[in-house]
């Protein structure tokens, strides 16, 4: 299955249901179901702002969000659809220059530790399930 490695908090905040949209600065015609693996790295700086921006700009509630020792990272936390691509949007997460638009965002229960990429990546089936053995 393919996957995309982003940081935290912005990679809880899509599991969760809060960011509808990813920012990039490049297209995909990659479209349905992917796995949202959160990327190893994460500053105290980078968190702050990320906490800010989602609480001031898109009204997420700082209470709901995980503190920064608490975030994953480093591995696959769930996955979501990616349902267009866009250069333009109304949504208070879109930044651009393009937009991966999600929908039915999934946290797993239990995070899967991989070793992310750039750009859209396979992770094999075994990966996944090799936890539940």
């Amino acid at each position: 299955m393919l996957a995309l490695s982003i940081r935290q908090p912005w990679a809880w905040l899509i599991v969760h249901g809060w960011k509808d949209i990813e920012n990039r600065t490049w297209r995909t015609r990659v479209r349905g179901r992917f796995l949202i693996h959160a990327a190893k790295g994460m500053t105290n700086r980078e968190y702050l702002d990320a906490i800010e921006f989602a609480h001031a700009v898109c009204g997420v509630p700082i209470p709901s969000l995980p503190t920064h020792e608490h975030l994953h990272r480093g591995a696959i936390i769930g996955s979501a659809n990616l349902v267009d691509c866009v250069n333009h949007s109304d949504s208070p997460w879109f930044c651009g220059p393009m937009g991966f638009v999600l929908r039915d965002p999934a946290p797993l229960v239990r995070p899967v530790p991989f070793r992310g990429s750039l750009g859209m990546f396979d992770v094999p089936d075994e990966a996944l399930f090799e936890q539940e053995r």
